[in-house]
């Protein structure tokens, strides 16, 4: 048994160890906000956050999160309105939004490390996470409205 806290939620599966956290989240426990992409960790698209940092859940396994608090995009806020999602909201980031959570999550971990990012920062730690539909622009102007919601400040998007 590997017991984990996801979403503010205990949780104990009954799985090997070297199950890819992301078939944790989404076939055991039943979380489909975090999405398959790749599958060797390059896109992002699979991206939570384990004790706040950003990972990559397609080739993290489960055993390593064992302990471990993991937060999905079901977690991020109950109602979908962290700073970040409102960002994404007001922009109209997604087009198809298959990659949209890994994005959002990305943002997430790096915001809280980094409240007041250059464009220069928020491309380097962004660049990781892939978008089929290159709304790259929309992306960043969002994270720099998140941040500046984060801190309290009204942004120009």
């Amino acid at each position: 048994m590997i017991a984990f806290t996801i979403n503010g939620r205990a949780v104990s599966l009954d799985l090997e160890a070297d199950v890819p956290l992301l078939w944790a989240i989404r076939d055991e426990i039943g979380l489909t906000g975090t999405k398959f992409g790749c599958g060797i960790g390059m896109c992002g698209a699979c991206t939570v956050l384990v004790g706040g940092r950003a990972t990559r859940s397609c080739i993290t396994p489960v055993g390593d999160v064992a302990g471990a608090e993991v937060t999905t995009i079901e977690g991020l806020d109950p109602k979908g309105n962290h700073p970040v999602q409102q960002a994404w909201r007001h922009l109209r980031v997604p087009q198809c939004g298959y990659c949209q959570s890994g994005q959002i999550m990305q943002a997430a971990a790096f915001l809280k490390d980094m409240p007041n990012p250059t464009d220069d920062d928020i491309d380097a730690v962004m660049t990781g996470n892939l978008c089929r539909c290159m709304t790259y622009n929309r992306i960043r102007a969002a994270v720099r409205e998140a941040a500046a919601a984060l801190r309290g400040e009204k942004s120009n998007g």
